[in-house]
């Protein structure tokens, strides 16, 4: 490809998703990344598409809930495109409910899902018995069951998204000049060269730890329990994690705060005990200050664009994310929530 309209700087799931409906528009578009797609923070082995409490509901909540619900129609584009599958499923969420105020507030959560989700997805209250055998102990017996959240092998998805640019044109390489509209998606490096530039902390990095299981739970619903992700995928593993560290040593480099995180994912779900470890995983994960993602015009740089601070929800905001700044760029309509926007972070 000789001259692109658009360079994306990154190809971490912001930039990539970005570059493929940026493409899907008509656009030729070049993605740059030193490393490999998914090789730096989101490349883990997770992928828990999950939303907020249906409840003090706010912009960014609803701008979640609008991406959730357009991650089927995206990832299944993506696929059919690429050949390949991203691990997508819709296949909702379990919570163990610790105690009776929480079984109360569980149930006005529920009865709020019903005009905030509009329908298009319920928070439930169900009994333990309702689920599989490996689904961790709940002390109230009764379990949250959400229908909104998904899941996604996220190194899968970025092969898929990657391949599926391929297809259609673009070009993925590790170096190249800036040409056209630049998209500066880079990640938690990213956030502190912000940083540096405007001489405030625009936002900072969280790393995470996370372990990948052969185990295979079908399609049953993910587990969110004492801050500990269970996420089955549909090639018959199971990812854990993840740990959320503020100061660390060797930000790709998995220790003892992993060890821990697995020994107590086995004490929650014995079913564990004696299935494989197959991966440990860590990562910095992008955390803007708003902690909601940044999204806009880069400021005094005119025809340059940002879209970073994914932070743990990357992947769940990421149809969004690609929608709304594709029509930015390539149509000049700024409809970025205020909540998200550079400004809001500087």
């Amino acid at each position: 490809m000789a001259t692109v309209d658009i360079t994306i700087k990154g190809a971490g799931i912001f930039g990539l998703s970005i570059a493929f409906e940026c493409v899907r528009q008509g656009a030729r578009v070049r993605v740059i990344d030193p490393n490999r797609p998914g090789g730096g923070a989101s490349g883990g082995v997770v992928g828990a598409l999950a939303p907020h409490t249906p409840e003090r509901w706010e912009p960014k909540k609803q701008f979640q809930l609008e991406s959730l619900l357009m991650a089927e129609g995206f990832w299944h584009d993506v696929d059919q495109i690429s050949g390949r599958s991203s691990g997508y499923g819709r296949t909702g969420r379990l919570q163990p409910i610790a105690d009776e105020n929480l079984l109360a507030l569980s149930h006005e959560r529920a009865h709020a899902s019903l005009a905030l989700w509009h329908g298009h997805a319920t928070w439930q209250v169900r009994p333990q018995d309702d689920f599989g055998a490996w689904v961790p102990s709940s002390p109230t017996g009764w379990l949250v069951y959400d229908t909104l959240t998904a899941r996604i092998d996220p190194m899968r998805a970025y092969q898929s998204l990657a391949a599926a640019l391929t297809k259609m044109g673009a070009d993925i390489t590790s170096g190249g000049p800036e040409q056209g509209q630049v998209i500066w998606a880079t990640g938690y490096q990213g956030l502190l060269d912000l940083s540096a530039a405007f001489r405030t902390e625009v936002g900072n990095g969280v790393k995470g730890q996370a372990a990948l299981f052969k185990f295979d739970a079908g399609d049953t619903p993910q587990v969110f329990t004492t801050g500990i992700h269970f996420i089955p995928h549909n090639n018959g593993t199971l990812g854990i994690g993840s740990t959320s560290e503020r100061y660390w040593n060797g930000a790709d480099t998995t220790d003892d705060q992993l060890d821990a995180l697995i020994d107590r994912a086995r004490q929650l779900c014995p079913s564990l005990v004696n299935a494989p470890l197959l991966a440990k995983w860590a990562g910095v994960r992008p955390r803007a200050k708003t902690r909601a993602p940044i999204l806009g015009e880069y400021p005094d740089k005119p025809g340059h664009f940002i879209a970073n601070g994914g932070f743990k929800i990357g992947f769940g905001m990421a149809p969004k994310v690609s929608a709304i700044m594709a029509n930015l760029v390539l149509n000049g309509v700024n409809d970025i929530p205020a909540e998200f926007s550079v400004a809001a972070n500087l």
